[in-house]
């Protein structure tokens, strides 16, 4: 059940297009629906929010029939994440947060079918509820999930070679705020130390042929500075940002042309 909107997606990339998607941290899958036809995929996030599975599970409905890809953010390389967020359809999953070239390894394997992997068999949605069969199904699932590794340490930036030698993973994805975090800095986005070490995880992971993308706040001032290092897809911002954001602008427009 692998829909054609992540491999749009793909395309999309290959051609060198910017891709954009939004978060998606609000529990009604309306929100899905509505933004669908706006983006390029939605960023789905179980990391930083109470969202559970059974929500994410409306969010990826809701997507599917929008016909946008939807990328789900796990909170940690648990298998057991990996499991239901994939078993439940998500056509990518993001791991945050890696230290160490071994972790995303065993999260790439873990997201993969033998003998690709060690995915576990047990999907049912993705397959159709059994109306695809079960090696129709194995091969399009190891050919089209977006397998996505977060790069938010330096640790994780210092095994970067090992890192791209992964076979499985599809993209990297930046994490600003947290890869300054670790470099000691938290919040300081632009410090040159940091986008020096951007662009060079950005030429990297273009140079092995994988792709790269970012997380970031609706700011379109830094999602420039995201696509001079070399950033190809960019999550610009999420659900309630959009919401207050509209809401303020609105509102400051009206109360001025009262005054």
């Amino acid at each position: 059940m692998i829909s054609t909107c992540i491999n749009r997606m793909r395309e999309k990339l290959g051609r060198g297009e910017l891709v954009l998607g939004v978060g998606v941290t609000l529990a009604d899958p309306a929100v899905t629906e509505a933004l669908a036809p706006s983006v390029d995929f939605v960023w789905i996030d179980l990391e930083h929010n109470p969202t559970n599975t059974e929500t994410m599970l409306a969010h990826l409905i809701a997507a599917r029939a929008g016909g946008t890809a939807s990328l789900v953010r796990i909170p940690d390389g648990d298998v057991g994440w990996v499991k239901r967020v994939l078993d439940s359809g998500a056509e990518g999953i993001i791991l945050p947060r890696a230290y160490s070239a071994k972790e995303a390894a065993d999260f790439v394997s873990a997201c993969r079918y033998p003998p690709l992997g060690t995915r576990g068999f047990g999907p049912r949605r993705p397959m159709q509820y059994g109306r695809l069969s079960q090696q129709e199904y194995l091969a399009q699932a190891n050919r089209d999930v977006f397998v996505v590794v977060q790069v938010e340490t330096v640790e994780l930036v210092e095994e970067l070679d090992d890192v791209l030698n992964i076979t499985g993973l599809d993209s990297l994805v930046l994490g600003p705020q947290d890869l300054s975090g670790s470099m000691g800095r938290l919040g300081d986005i632009t410090n040159p130390e940091l986008v020096a070490m951007m662009k060079m995880v950005c030429e990297k992971t273009r140079n092995a042929g994988k792709f790269i993308g970012s997380g970031l706040g609706a700011d379109p001032h830094y999602a420039r500075l995201l696509q001079d290092c070399g950033v190809q897809w960019l999550q610009a911002g999420s659900d309630f940002e959009f919401v207050v954001n509209g809401c303020e602008q609105t509102f400051r427009a009206l109360r001025t042309l009262r005054s």
